[in-house]
């Protein structure tokens, strides 16, 4: 397939002039999605069509303007090179008027822009029904809630920040402009983070005080520790394949090369090891044509993982299994961890403890520390994966819907999408993003999780597919 078949057309959002975006229904349903390119014309006597065109044009590269600001201060977030966040006291407020005022701030420009702007068939195929089901789950658990305030107001910048993340998605003009800003946004990131290392070294590498003094040495970037940004880092190396693969050789190849770089000093291992398995599971799919076989591939990888990671601290067998495959079967004491949020789970199996009213609450607090664990789980922020603390904080059945909705049904978007040859290029890439992130769920916390670039890429990549799925492309 040549590159510029594979590219996929995002909706125009930045004329206020509709532009015509669909072109009428097709086949399977479904609608193309992208605006017709402006063109410069040098006649002074223009027609009407051709001054709303040259609009189009221009507004198009004020989306893709936008488009790409958004993606950067996702993944760099609002207070960037903070180091490790300070514990807070039981009952002292958890709110960040930073993160308060500067999301809700970009949240009302994005709303703006797409409700002012869009098509709304565009805005319809967002996949609203599944985010208000996912979103519900979490409101509905705030009732079991130690403060209903703070989980209400975690909740509502949750959902802020998804305004960006569509905005990112159907701002550009097309997939061309997608690409562009999508790239540029991680050059700007790279760059940012590599002048760091060699301007203050000391912000963006872990030194050898406190208790991550274990990590001296390994990069962190921005962010607040290396395990967090190794996974940011694996999906900016993906955009730059995707970028890569639309076009833009250089800045792509660059991309992909400090991206990997990043990762290779962060010392995370597990993000290295699952890198390759999800760029090698869209690969599959890339090389036989069935998409199909690589989400089955990735589901026994899932299964496989699981029952290495949390499967061993629930069987003898699988532990003495794990013993024998890796040098540190706890994962850095994680698995105490596991069996603490294993039991509060069975006490509490059906509505959980609340969204974000669990860790660093009086419900883990309370407890007396145990001076033979690895870990003080009166001071742990999250249970070090994604489907335990599901549990803990919506119950089990919640847990088990939202887990599909946000890791399951996206692996049929992809297969419905990728039989769209206008589509695999971008497919391919939230393929990737969503396997990675299913991956690294097993060993870090992410879903619902406010502003956390973890949360938003991962995201990012489910309402893509979502889209993808409902809609075709416009040729250039």
């Amino acid at each position: 397939m040549g590159r510029r078949s594979g590219r996929l057309k995002i909706p125009n959002l930045c004329c206020r002039e509709p532009v015509s975006v669909l072109a009428g229904p097709i086949a399977d349903d479904r609608v193309r999605f992208m605006s017709e390119s402006g063109s410069t014309i040098s006649d002074d006597h223009r027609s009407a069509a051709a001054f709303r065109a040259e609009g189009a044009g221009h507004a198009g590269s004020l989306g893709s303007i936008l488009s790409g600001c958004g993606l950067f201060v996702l993944m760099l977030s609002l207070q960037p090179f903070a180091g490790v966040p300070q514990q807070t006291a039981p009952g002292e407020s958890t709110g960040n008027i930073v993160n308060q005022v500067g999301w809700f701030g970009l949240g009302l420009v994005f709303l703006v822009a797409m409700l002012g702007l869009a098509q709304r068939d565009v805005l319809a195929r967002l996949g609203f029904g599944r985010w208000a089901v996912i979103f519900g789950i979490a409101a509905i658990s705030i009732a079991q809630s130690l403060d209903p305030t703070a989980s209400w107001r975690g909740l509502l910048l949750t959902a802020i920040v998804m305004i960006v993340v569509a905005g990112v998605l159907v701002l550009p003009r097309d997939e061309h402009g997608f690409a562009t800003a999508a790239v540029n946004a991680c050059l700007a990131l790279l760059l940012l983070v590599y002048a760091m290392l060699v301007l203050a070294p000391h912000l963006v590498v872990h030194g050898a005080e406190g208790a991550e003094g274990v990590h001296a040495g390994d990069w962190l970037g921005h962010l607040a520790h290396k395990n967090f940004a190794a996974p940011v880092f694996s999906i900016v190396a993906m955009i730059g394949i995707y970028g890569w693969r639309s076009g833009l050789r250089w800045r792509g190849g660059l991309v992909i090369a400090l991206g990997v770089l990043f990762v290779l000093n962060s010392g995370s291992k597990t993000t290295m090891g699952f890198l390759p398995l999800a760029i090698g599971v869209v690969t599959l799919a890339r090389i036989t044509g069935r998409p199909g076989l690589a989400v089955l591939a990735h589901v026994v990888l899932v299964a496989l993982i699981a029952a290495l990671t949390v499967g061993s601290v629930m069987s003898p067998e699988l532990n003495a299994m794990l013993k024998a495959v890796i040098a540190d079967p706890t994962f850095t004491g994680r698995d105490e961890i596991w069996k603490f949020a294993l039991q509060r789970i069975s006490e509490r199996p059906w509505f959980g403890y609340g969204y974000a009213s669990f860790w660093q609450t009086p419900a883990v607090t309370g407890f007396e520390e145990n001076y033979e664990a690895s870990w003080d789980i009166r001071g742990i922020g999250s249970g070090h994966n994604s489907y335990l603390d599901a549990a803990l904080t919506f119950g089990v059945p919640g847990a088990v819907l939202a887990i599909w909705l946000l890791m399951g049904r996206p692996l049929f978007d992809y297969i419905r999408s990728r039989r769209i040859p206008e589509n695999r290029n971008l497919v391919d890439l939230f393929a990737m993003i969503l396997i990675l992130m299913t991956y690294v769920g097993m060993l870090e916390t992410f879903p619902l999780n406010r502003a956390d670039p973890l949360w938003v890429l991962f995201a990012m990549a489910v309402m893509g597919l979502s889209l993808a799925a409902r809609m075709r492309t416009k040729a250039p």
